[in-house]
């Protein structure tokens, strides 16, 4: 089976990547996904593989069904939204789209799940049981579509007992890939914070109460939260990125507004540090005059690779890639809605290199010049269906 995946991934390379020059040339922001998602249902239905769209908005649930589908269920997932940033690469499938991207590689993820749609339909008299690949929409703006169509039910009817994705990584070489095992990435909440004082003049502070002073000092003490409230053995950041208010040099204005994130890899600890740093900010803000509105919406959970299930997956790419080619991954600070499903059933997020090799790293993701070695889609298509296969035929 092993060898018959590879001669597929190679054979349906160039469509692949076609696919891929498609979605890369007309993204959509989060939750817009209209365009790409027609586009995925089309190539799914000229290809026979059954499947449900509008799933949360613009989500994609397909089904391929192999000998005995009652066996068991793995699902694949794939994020399909691109970021607002404007394009600076110049390549023939460049964005089409003003200020909107694919800087993250979603264009990426969605091709090669594409193609493990194709081979596993073709190749589904070759093994037992169903696969169900998921293609989200939203994941870098909140709640993430992940949590919205897991609401929508797609982890029901039926529910996988496993789950896989992979992720573009521009820091390894293409032909390799990375893995994981335990807490993998951090929880994101974002902070929203206004003090309200008193505004006037300038030259006049004593008439005031002054938003902008008491600001640094929540700001400072906030950073006490993490230092000495949180554990040092719990991976954890506080980062404010945005301050607002004020007009004028000889102004004290009325309001200020903060924003900011929090990450931490401890669910526990994560829910203790939102009430910690209300506190703080609403005592700090009483103690000078003024009056506080905290807000933080509940973002991302942290991340955690099932230990068995990803060592199997790294285990099935040792034998896929060889294993001088499959590499552990450092943990990270930042935050992937995959989470939501590993909170559901147990998951496995690996990433696949997509540097060129022997290339000085250029363009991380995020970056309006970010692009990959397009190879590395018939590394994802065939990776992802080797460890699609093994999965769902229980090779453990």
């Amino acid at each position: 089976m092993i060898d018959q995946i590879r001669e597929k991934a190679a054979a349906y390379f160039p469509e692949v990547q076609a696919i891929r020059h498609h979605i890369h040339s007309n993204p959509e922001l989060s939750f817009q996904e209209h365009n790409t998602a027609a586009y995925i249902s089309s190539r799914l239905t000229e290809w026979g593989v059954k499947h449900i769209a509008g799933i949360a908005g613009t989500g994609i649930a397909a089904i391929i069904e192999g000998n005995n589908p009652g066996k068991r269920c793995i699902a694949l997932r794939a994020d399909m939204d691109a970021l607002p940033i404007q394009e600076l690469n110049e390549t023939p499938y460049r964005s089409q789209n003003a200020g909107v991207m694919h800087a993250c590689g979603h264009d990426v993820h969605s091709s090669c799940l594409l193609g493990v749609a194709k081979i596993m339909h073709e190749l589904r008299e070759e093994w037992e049981g169903t696969l169900k690949l998921i293609f989200q929409p939203g994941e870098e703006k909140h709640p993430g579509g992940a949590s919205l169509m897991i609401a929508d039910g797609v982890l029901e009817n039926p529910k996988p007992e496993a789950i896989l994705a992979l992720h573009v990584y521009p820091h390894l070489p293409v032909g390799t890939a990375g893995f994981r095992a335990g807490q993998y990435m951090a929880s994101a909440d974002e902070i929203y914070i206004t003090i309200e004082g008193k505004g006037g003049h300038a030259a006049l502070p004593h008439q005031t109460i002054d938003p902008i002073a008491i600001a640094a000092h929540v700001i400072t003490g906030l950073q006490q939260v993490i230092s000495r409230k949180g554990n040092p053995l719990i991976p954890s950041v506080l980062t404010f990125g945005k301050i607002a208010g004020g007009f004028a040099t000889n102004v004290i204005p009325d309001k200020v507004e903060i924003l900011g994130t929090l990450r931490t890899m401890d669910e526990t600890w994560r829910y203790k540090a939102h009430e910690l740093i209300k506190k703080i900010t609403e005592q700090t803000c009483e103690a000078y005059g003024a009056t506080a509105t905290v807000e933080i919406p509940i973002g991302y959970p942290s991340l955690f690779n099932d230990p068995v299930l990803t060592m199997h997956a790294e285990g099935w790419a040792r034998e896929y890639m060889g294993g001088e080619n499959v590499h552990t991954l450092d943990m990270r600070m930042a935050a992937e809605d995959f989470s939501f499903y590993t909170h559901h059933v147990p998951g496995c997020f690996f990433r696949i290199g997509t540097n060129r090799n022997n290339e000085e790293f250029t363009a991380p993701v995020h970056n309006a010049r970010f692009d990959i070695d397009e190879h590395a889609l018939q590394v994802g298509v065939g990776l992802m269906a080797w460890c699609a296969y093994n999965a769902v035929s229980g090779n453990r």
